[in-house]
């Protein structure tokens, strides 16, 4: 069953979220941007460039833009030769959109149907929660997730692993020990296998 949390709560763990994906960003070596990450499609680069490229849409949908009338606005390389303000730029108009008056409770246009923002909201926290732990493993940085991070992204996933496989966005769910530890558990869900990170997609 997913988290009830009142708006700020929600923007709150929103923005930690994206602080948190962002301080890895700007950890990465020089060398490590063509590093393999757990999403085995994606390097260190295209993973970064891949949440640059969801951030940009926020404020586009929360103006009630529909996915068509956006179109290839941002498809292909959004990093530039500065990745980091790239991604800076991105995220930080991104928060200011979802944090606007009232924004929350607008709804938006998504590849799937209209849903309420706090919704689409909550998505972008697990998304930017989970591409974390990718990047800080893509680059050899200290993956551990903040727990109360890890509790609402078990929450909002657990009722759906089996359709997020199903449809794509996630490779299939990874079997883990009855006693596995919550961060283990949440990765397990989104096709991820903690002991074994650039084996699994």
């Amino acid at each position: 069953m997913a988290t009830h949390l009142d708006g700020q709560a929600l923007l709150a763990l929103h923005a930690q979220a994206l602080d948190h994906f962002g301080r890895l960003v700007r950890a990465v070596p020089d060398d490590r941007w063509q590093a393999p990450t757990p999403c085995t499609d994606w390097t260190v680069r295209q993973l970064v460039g891949h949440l640059t490229y969801e951030q940009l849409w926020v404020p586009d949908l929360l103006d009630g833009a529909t996915v068509a009338e956006v179109g290839d606005r941002y498809d292909g390389e959004m990093l530039g030769d500065d990745p980091v303000a790239a991604w800076t730029a991105a995220a930080d108009a991104a928060r200011a959109a979802f944090a606007a008056p009232g924004a929350l409770r607008r709804t938006v246009h998504l590849s799937y149907g209209q849903r309420r923002a706090a919704g689409y909201a909550r998505e972008m926290t697990v998304d930017a929660i989970v591409h974390g732990w990718d990047l800080a493993t893509g680059i050899g940085a200290d993956a551990r997730m903040d727990p109360a991070a890890v509790s609402f992204g078990l929450a909002e996933v657990a009722p759906h692993a089996g359709a997020l496989a199903a449809s794509g966005l996630f490779a299939d769910v990874v079997p883990v020990a009855a006693d596995a530890d919550p961060q283990t558990r949440l990765l397990a869900l989104v096709g991820r296998d903690a002991a074994n990170p650039f084996g699994s997609g």
